[in-house]
C-alpha cells in the first residue's frame, strides 16, 4: 500500500489563503515571461491591465488593482508617463488625490498582451468548463468585494479591542 506524500496533511493544503496565493503565483508566472517578452516588466503589465478599462482611478485603487506597493506604482507611473502610457489627472473634488489614465498609446502598447492573456485564461480555466469558471470567478469577486468593505471600514485602536 502507497503512502501519501508528507505535503498531503500540511495546514497550507487546505487553507484558503495559501490555496489562493498558490494558484494565483503559478497561473501569473506562466504569463509574466510573455509580458516580458513583449517589453514590459510584470509590474508595469500589472498597471496597464489595471487601466484598461479607460476609466481614471487613484493612484492608491491602481496599487490595489496591480497588486503593488504604492511607491512603486508612483515610480512606474514616472517611466510609463514618460512613454505616454499613461497620464495624470487632477481629482474634481479633492487636490488631494491624484487620477491615473492609460492613454491611446498605452492602449495600442498594452493591447496585444491583454489578448494574449485572454487566450491564456482560456486554456487556465477549459478544464473546468464555461459553467465552473463562471461561478469561480464570481465566487472570487465576492469575496474580493466582501473583505474590501471589510478592509474600508475603520478599526478601533489596537488596546481597544
Amino acid at each position: 500500500m502507497t503512502q501519501p506524500p508528507p505535503e498531503a496533511h500540511l495546514f497550507v493544503n487546505d487553507y484558503l489563503p495559501a490555496l489562493l496565493a498558490q494558484a494565483s503565483w503559478l497561473i501569473s508566472s506562466e504569463f509574466h515571461g510573455v509580458a516580458r517578452a513583449h517589453g514590459f516588466s510584470v509590474s508595469e503589465w500589472r498597471v496597464l491591465a489595471s487601466l484598461a478599462g479607460g476609466v481614471p482611478i487613484s493612484i492608491g485603487r491602481l496599487a490595489q488593482l496591480s497588486v503593488t506597493k504604492q511607491p512603486t506604482v508612483t515610480r512606474l507611473l514616472d517611466r510609463m508617463q514618460a512613454k505616454n502610457h499613461v497620464e495624470r489627472l487632477p481629482h474634481d473634488s479633492d487636490r488631494r488625490i491624484t487620477l491615473v489614465r492609460i492613454t491611446p498609446t498605452g492602449i495600442q502598447a498594452v493591447q496585444q498582451l491583454i489578448d494574449l492573456a485572454r487566450e491564456h485564461e482560456r486554456r487556465v480555466l477549459a478544464p473546468f468548463g464555461l459553467a465552473r469558471a463562471g461561478e469561480l470567478k464570481s465566487t472570487l469577486r465576492q469575496m474580493i468585494a466582501q473583505h474590501a468593505r471589510a478592509e474600508a471600514q475603520p478599526q478601533a485602536p489596537d488596546d481597544a479591542r
